[in-house]
């Protein structure tokens, strides 16, 4: 029997890693499989992560048939043990449905990576089917922190070093480190816990204000 495994975590939590960890066991167990990816922080059609590993994969677009383009590899003479899919979370609904398909009918297994929410904690819609169709979800153990040091849960848009909740839900953009600096007008992604994505409050602010932790209701600091 094949699965439909959705593996999810914030950003920062190593799925594009585990991805391609997967297909080199996978390999390594004598199976043959197919990476696909979308939107990747490259730029490229590649599975690729923050390690330095990365791998070439199938881009995915709204025009392409899953179905269709497995079904066609397959009549060809490919074979197809499994499918690798990272920036799942970027993929349609209608993609969702098939690879559910792919892994009822052609008990082919399919292993899904991405983040259930986006910048302003709303459900992507490729997440959400996943989740609706999955048989199982497996939350990633590798815990990212906030900059306050708490479990980051959350993920966060940045321009300039401050948080925005506005604007396309895709826009593709890469994770800022403790030391780096990104350009005023330049998207960055952050992770942040529940309590500071709620006041919007990133490192660089944090660091702007020197106060790690503001005060609540907006209150200003006793003269």
């Amino acid at each position: 029997m094949a699965d439909l495994i959705f593996f999810t975590g914030p950003m920062d939590c190593g799925k594009s890693t585990l991805a391609l960890q997967m297909d080199h066991t996978q390999r390594t167990g004598g199976r043959l499989g197919l990476l696909l990816t979308r939107e990747d922080r490259s730029g490229a059609a590649v599975i690729s992560s923050r390690l330095g590993l990365q791998e070439t994969a199938l881009e995915v677009n709204d025009d392409l048939d899953l179905w269709t383009t497995i079904v066609r590899r397959l009549t060809a003479g490919e074979r197809i043990d499994y499918l690798i899919c990272d920036e799942s979370q970027f993929f349609t609904p209608a993609h969702v449905d098939q690879l559910a398909r792919l892994v009822d009918e052609l008990r082919i297994d399919v292993f899904a990576f991405g983040i259930l929410t986006d910048f302003r904690t709303e459900l992507f819609p490729g997440s959400r089917r996943l989740v609706e169709l999955a048989d199982r979800i497996e939350t990633l153990q590798v815990q990212p922190l906030c900059w306050c040091g708490q479990r980051a849960t959350h993920n966060a848009r940045t321009i300039g070093g401050r948080v925005i909740t506005e604007g396309s839900q895709v826009v593709v953009g890469d994770t800022v480190g403790v030391d780096d600096t990104v350009p005023a007008g330049e998207v960055a992604y952050e992770v942040l816990c529940r309590r500071h994505h709620r006041l919007r409050m990133s490192r660089a602010v944090a660091q702007a204000t020197l106060s790690p932790d503001p005060l609540p209701f907006g209150q200003e600091p006793l003269s």
